[in-house]
């Protein structure tokens, strides 16, 4: 191990290295060949100036805390590589072995810094999975590498998000309100579906690879074009063997001095493959957080798409809520029925829309509804040149039929409030869409779910908090004897009601636990 002070003399003796450089150097090079030259410089310093903080930790360092209660011997200094922002350093610490417990033991400058055993430096790992959340896995490498000179692997990369995700759900669960909130709590709630890999193709992927005898590029590809026996998709479909993903977007609107409500405020997304009811779950649990418990006289204020199943469970966990129906879905399926009445882009079939969807706003749902029924006895059971016109038609129906209570449109509008989930919609196409559902991605439900819950805490603009909080759980396990490895290498199972009703159990505890210590 290096002193303090012949690390001290290199880092001199690199400044004047590159004072020398910027001011002795050739006039006929280039710009650009001298932003390189000087870019590996300073890299080359940031390594120097982190080892020699390390060592002078190292040298500092008291280990006789440690040793006085009898209980631990000091080993041998060992060296190790860290992994940081500007690239390898190379430092040196002792190891202590327990006596009771042969070979268990820690090294105690890791732990009082807060090195964790992953190889890579806090911020490392920080900026690696935050670049994740925003691109691909390969294109992070290269964003990374740009930036540095080098990057951590895609697998160590993807590690890395499996270990962080784990603990997603605990930070949004900790998570203080929101302070200045609304008045009235709304609540958008969607499914979007990403693609996911069969059982065949996982196979394929994990199979053992033969050795082939050439190992280029070409040949290795032609190789396997000559075994591969894919089935071909029949014209128009466009199935992806998707996973739903559902999706929750909670803000407040506040009323302003003109008598409307603004917004939104302080909006949260979140997103998961678990069952329906462990989202609607943290849905309700997050209302009552930030001041709308299930005994509020509050307004509390859902919208959804015409999924049943969406209005059944939130109105068992909202029982008080009031309900709209997405009106742009409304209006897409009756633009739908229209077409098999009127010419496509005619302006009798802009007029017949104009129409339906004026007596959806004013309030006249049961209206449009007995309408859409005596069109459908103006065409034929029997004639096949009424079928798709009756099809539609009663596709109509069934769908406004079970929905009236959720259009009451006139009375939302009159009283400023949201009618369309436009909001989640975005969220679906933001979240989801442009991250996790690109060409060629198949995903692993339960490795994605790490991945979406990272994202929706970037998206949210809880990311630094999120890390700070994270990195002060491992510091203090660090210290209560554990140690710490990040990376994982297989995902945590997807939540289901029972582990997420544990979580928020072992969370109000922490919470009581808080207010008596106050």
């Amino acid at each position: 191990m290096p002193s303090a002070l012949e690390i001290e003399k290199n880092i001199k003796k690199m400044v004047e290295e590159i004072m020398y450089f910027c001011t002795h150097e050739q006039h006929d090079t280039t710009f650009f060949s001298l932003e390189k030259k000087l870019r590996s410089y300073l890299s080359e310093l940031g390594c120097l100036f982190l080892q020699l903080m390390l060592v002078s930790f190292q040298e500092k360092f008291d280990y006789s805390t440690i040793l006085h209660s009898g209980l631990y011997y000091q080993g041998d200094t060992v060296p190790r590589t860290l992994k940081t922002i500007y690239g390898e350093v190379r430092y040196w610490r002792n190891y202590v072995t327990a006596k009771d417990k042969k070979g268990s033991g820690f090294y105690p400058l890791d732990r009082a810094i807060g090195l964790t055993k992953d190889g890579f430096s806090p911020f490392v790992m920080n900026l690696a999975v935050k670049l994740a959340t925003r691109v691909s896995f390969s294109v992070s490498v290269l964003l990374f590498k740009c930036f540095y000179g080098w990057s951590p692997s895609t697998e160590a990369i993807e590690a890395l998000v499996l270990g962080m995700g784990r603990d997603a759900d605990a930070f949004m669960e900790q998570e203080d309100a929101p302070a200045e909130d609304g008045d009235i709590l709304v609540i958008e709630v969607d499914g979007k579906a990403t693609p996911t890999a069969k059982k065949e193709e996982l196979k394929k992927r994990r199979r053992t690879r033969k050795k082939q005898c050439c190992c280029c590029q070409r040949h290795r590809n032609k190789n396997t074009r000559k075994c591969r026996c894919k089935k071909t998709r029949k014209e128009g479909d466009t199935r992806k063997n998707g996973r739903s993903i559902t999706l929750v977007v909670m803000y407040t609107l506040k009323k302003g001095k003109d008598g409307k409500l603004h917004g939104p405020v302080n909006k949260k997304v979140w997103g998961s493959y678990a069952p329906r009811k462990v989202m609607l779950a943290w849905a309700r649990r997050q209302a009552t957080k930030r001041g709308f418990p299930p005994e509020t006289g509050k307004r509390i204020h859902c919208v959804v798409d015409g999924e049943k199943c969406l209005y059944d469970g939130l109105s068992q966990v909202f029982p008080n809520a009031t309900f709209a129906l997405d009106i742009r879905h409304l209006e897409e399926k009756i633009w739908k029925v229209g077409r098999f009445f009127h010419e496509k882009d005619s302006k009798e079939l802009a007029q017949w829309v104009e129409e339906k969807t004026e007596l959806l706003y004013s309030g006249q749902a049961s209206v449009l509804l007995d309408d859409v029924k005596k069109l459908k006895t103006t065409l034929s059971a029997r004639a096949k040149r009424d079928t798709s016109k009756r099809e539609a038609v009663e596709k109509l129906i069934h769908y406004m039929e079970p929905r009236l209570s959720m259009m009451k449109y006139k009375e939302l509008i009159e009283e400023d409030l949201v009618i369309a989930s436009g909001i989640v919609e975005g969220a679906a196409r933001y979240v989801v869409g442009e991250r996790m559902d690109c060409s060629g991605m198949r995903w692993i439900p339960e490795r994605a779910e790490a991945l979406l819950r990272l994202r929706c805490i970037e998206l949210n603009g809880d990311w630094d908090r999120f890390f700070e909080w994270g990195y002060k759980g491992w510091i203090e396990k660090m210290k209560q004897g554990e140690k710490i490895i990040i990376r994982q290498e297989k995902p945590d199972d997807l939540p289901d009601i029972k582990s997420f009703n544990k979580l928020s159990i072992a969370n109000n505890k922490n919470e009581e636990k808080r207010a008596n210590a106050a």
